[in-house]
């Protein structure tokens, strides 16, 4: 069973990993825009979950951000932290930058000690704009499941060019404000390949890319809910605390989530 989000917010939720969240969704409502097509994707397959209905605009994000921080202001009970998040990559909607400083405004208009975080894979990165705006935001955390090219081609899909080492080069140019979220799983998709990247031929690599960017935590989760591709697995909570464990003898904070 796929999942999609209300836009553009939605929420509060309790995440594993941020508490209590207030999303962002700056995807289309009624389906699923990204740049990867992830075989784990809550939200599903691309081409299963084409959007009919456009992004939502800056103005909608503004007005709509704002109605709910006061309603829950008046609720007394304010969000630990606003995410961008939902149904695609955030970043790659058109005015991002403009709808980061709306709401940190909000942010600091209505709930001061709440932080503000992206979800995102990366790989808009290299746009200056889009850049620049993750320098501002209080957890920038951006995703690097492998470094192995031919693990992303079959498991995140990416949509359009995509070179890993170019995308470590441009986290390790936030100079440490980045976290890195890893997903880590076993099994095979329906075709048989093999999704399992919780060998030492898969973490010694990555740990290598840690080392050249340097983020002020990693996040080392696992498959939470349904996934489109049927046999994928979650990882054990021993394996993901092995893993956990050579990150922090690297001299990193890590959090696992199960």
């Amino acid at each position: 069973m796929t999942i999609l989000y209300p836009s553009p917010i939605f929420g509060p939720v309790h995440s594993r990993r941020l508490g209590v969240s207030l999303g962002i969704n700056l995807m289309p409502a009624d389906g699923k825009l990204c740049t990867f097509d992830c075989i784990y994707c809550e939200c599903g397959f691309n081409s299963g979950q084409r959007p009919k209905q456009p992004r939502p605009t800056r103005e909608q994000v503004s007005k709509a951000l704002r109605a709910q921080l006061e309603k829950m202001a008046a609720e007394g009970v304010l969000p630990d932290v606003l995410t961008f998040a939902g149904n695609g990559e955030p970043t790659a909607h058109p005015d991002f930058p403009d709808i980061i400083a709306d709401t940190i405004a909000l942010r600091d208009e209505y709930c001061p000690s709440a932080k503000v975080a992206v979800l995102s894979n990366a790989t808009m990165t290299h746009r200056p704009e889009v850049f620049s705006a993750l320098l501002r935001v209080d957890d920038n955390i951006q995703k690097l499941d492998t470094v192995s090219p031919d693990y992303i081609r079959t498991i995140d899909r990416p949509v359009g060019a995509y070179d890993v080492d170019n995308i470590v080069k441009r986290l390790a140019d936030f100079n440490g404000h980045v976290m890195v979220q890893t997903l880590f799983m076993q099994g095979t998709t329906v075709s048989g390949a093999d999704v399992d990247n919780t060998s030492d031929d898969f973490v010694r690599p990555w740990l290598n890319a840690l080392r050249t960017i340097r983020p002020e935590k990693v996040m080392v989760y696992t498959i939470d809910r349904d996934t489109p591709d049927p046999g994928l697995r979650k990882a054990p909570a021993p394996v993901l605390d092995a893993i956990a464990a050579q990150v922090r003898a690297e001299g990193f904070e890590v959090s696992v989530s199960y």
